[in-house]
């Protein structure tokens, strides 16, 4: 009896977090929605909500939790299939445009509140960005040989630009998000090319020095 209970309690939790991502657009932020709305949509009696959340503020950073999760386990699968032969960048990137297009209520929700009112919500969303950069930073380090100075700035570019490209492919059709895609693509080559390049002068230095 106590898992039936336990398991028709995390359906209903389920059902607000969707219910939530449902009623957000680019029109109606996370700050206008309405708990007792979000409780209809799914199927609950308004008082019902604080048996799975405390507020709206909670039940709002857990699809911040949860998108971020969703995204870098998504990246960490492309990253992968790379073993099978591919281009990382391309990879990456399609992953990437994939989650933004298949969530765009949780990406949006992640760009809104990034310098959003609620303190809790921004140092939520940077906690994300976080995650997201340091395990792009290990992949640096670990499976190309870069040092970690040069590896974070590296990742710090990739991510502010992957970022900004997300944004834009929001509201944009197929065919402008595939210009985006490929745009971004050939950005962070650029960057690769940078960082390579920035590494065989240091190489060169070092060896001069000796």
């Amino acid at each position: 009896m106590a898992g039936v209970r336990a398991a028709q309690k995390e359906k209903t939790r389920r059902a607000l977090i969707q219910a939530a991502m449902n009623q957000l657009s680019a029109e109606h932020g996370y700050a206008s929605l309405s708990l007792r709305e979000v409780a209809r949509e799914a199927g609950i009696a308004p008082t019902s909500f604080y048996r799975h959340f405390q507020n709206m503020e909670e039940l709002g950073l857990t699809l911040v939790d949860e998108g971020g999760l969703t995204l870098r386990q998504l990246l960490r699968q492309s990253r992968q299939q790379i073993a099978k032969g591919g281009s990382i960048i391309r990879a990456s990137v399609t992953t990437f445009m994939e989650f933004v297009i298949n969530n765009t209520a949780i990406f949006r929700l992640l760009l809104q509140e990034k310098s959003g009112n609620s303190r809790d919500f921004r140092l939520a969303v940077t906690r994300e960005v976080e995650h997201f950069t340091a395990e792009l930073v290990d992949y640096l380090v670990d499976e190309q040989q870069f040092d970690r100075e040069l590896a974070e700035l590296q990742a710090d570019a990739i991510v502010r630009i992957v970022f900004s490209a997300g944004a834009d492919a929001l509201d944009a059709d197929a065919k402008e998000r595939q210009r985006l895609t490929e745009q971004t693509i050939a950005q962070l080559r650029v960057v690769a090319r940078g960082a390579e390049a920035t590494r065989q002068v240091a190489k060169t230095r070092e060896s001069a020095a000796l």
